[in-house]
């Protein structure tokens, strides 16, 4: 079989692509028996859950049109967005850092006091020492450490400096004073939409403007002849003049058997259990969108109330969890961990437990360190040579945004 652009992975990235190629001659496959990747959704007993928390906030007017022109307004609810963190027994607002003054005097006073005093520095050597040096020892010990210790479930020493880019919402002496007079918690996702029937529309979407004959699912690249151009899917040979990869870029160096020439040992990462759970009663939070648990005798690091969200009338939420690589996950012990910890925080009081789902993210979130760009960049640019090109969230081993990915996505099919 001959097809000019053969698309690993039928996720957003991959989705997005074969949607911007000016051709039909491409083929997307696919490992699992749906496409949509961790994007989506679960719908049961009157529950929508997606695989993980997702809501969105486009920017890009391209991909902002592109879906308006293809959903009806009905389809979406749109939320300004109201965030907590649990902390000392209570809730208050995030981001922590612009919210100090909501907490315990003494505890407020040792936060403004570091944060003046902080020993800034003209450059940071990793993602620790950059929240020390701007945010000061207070703020840092109290959330900053403890709550990206157990999303990423790993050192934060071993993480760049910039391993959040945009998405971490700094903050610095004057913002906070001025947030304790007139709150200001606005972020680059302070406003959100989601679907009414989960994030899956945006795949039906997507989906929609395919050949579904240039889809293989439950098929999987096995190995790629990077010199001859081939890869092998299902015992097949598929020739290829481009290959777009939307995989983990690790998994991409395996199958074209470039592990010598490249030691993926700097591409670490964690795993996320979700655990979407419903019940047959609201919570007395029921404003509330998600929270942010810093405190590690909590066994997760944040939950998402879809029922507040949709504007529901039962308890929907999604909880994470965070693990190492090499962690094992016993889904049943962390079910209970979690519905005892619900009813310490007050989130459940007597609601039943009426359906869950548990979800495993593997990888979830890639740990981006100075290592692990420069391999990256090594990588990609040895790839590129070969006419394969490496995108999205896992390919391009990042952190970043499903709008990200679609723009990656776009980018790439406007070059090539």
């Amino acid at each position: 079989m001959n097809v000019k652009y053969l698309i690993i992975g039928g996720g957003v990235s991959g989705l997005t692509f074969a949607n911007q190629v000016k051709t039909d001659d491409y083929l997307i496959v696919e490992k699992e028996s749906e496409l949509g990747g961790f994007c989506r959704t679960i719908k049961r007993n009157g529950f929508v859950w997606d695989y993980a928390g997702h809501f969105f906030h486009f920017a890009n007017e391209e991909i902002k049109s592109f879906f308006e022109k293809e959903m009806d307004k009905e389809a979406l609810v749109f939320h300004k967005k109201n965030t907590k963190i649990w902390y000392a027994d209570k809730m208050i607002d995030y981001p922590f850092q612009k919210n100090i003054h909501q907490l315990p005097q003494e505890e407020f006073i040792d936060c403004l006091y570091d944060l003046y005093f902080k020993d800034s520095k003209e450059a940071y050597t990793d993602f620790e020492d950059m929240l020390y040096g701007k945010f000061g020892e207070s703020i840092t010990n109290k959330f900053l450490k403890p709550y990206n210790e157990k999303l990423y479930a790993t050192r934060l020493n071993n993480l760049d400096v910039d391993a959040m880019g945009r998405f971490f919402p700094y903050a610095d002496f004057e913002e906070v004073m001025k947030n304790m007079k007139a709150q200001e918690n606005s972020s680059y996702n302070d406003m959100f939409s989601y679907p009414k029937d989960g994030a899956q529309m945006f795949i039906e979407i997507l989906t929609s403007k395919l050949d579904k004959d240039k889809i293989l699912l439950n098929s999987e690249v096995t190995s790629i002849d990077y010199d001859k151009k081939i890869a092998y899917v299902n015992g097949t040979e598929i020739h290829y003049e481009e290959l777009i990869n939307t995989i983990p870029l690790t998994q991409l160096v395996d199958r074209a058997n470039l592990t010598k020439q490249f030691d993926t040992q700097a591409f670490t990462y964690n795993k996320v259990l979700v655990l979407n759970l419903g019940f047959d009663a609201k919570s007395k939070y029921d404003d509330i969108h998600w929270v942010y648990f810093p405190d590690k005798a909590t066994n997760f690091y944040r939950i998402g109330f879809y029922d507040n969200i949709l504007n529901s009338d039962r308890l929907s939420l999604y909880v994470e969890i965070g693990y190492s690589s090499d962690d094992e996950i016993l889904v049943e012990e962390q079910l209970q961990a979690t519905l005892d910890n619900l009813k310490a925080i007050g989130v459940i009081d007597d609601q039943k437990l009426v359906d869950w789902e548990p979800i495993v993210m593997t990888p979830a979130y890639v740990h981006v360190s100075e290592k692990s760009n420069e391999l990256k960049k090594n990588i990609i640019e040895f790839l590129k040579a070969k006419n394969i090109h490496s995108i999205g969230r896992y390919g391009d081993w990042k952190y970043c945004s499903i709008e990200d990915s679609m723009i990656d996505a776009i980018k790439l099919a406007k070059q090539i």
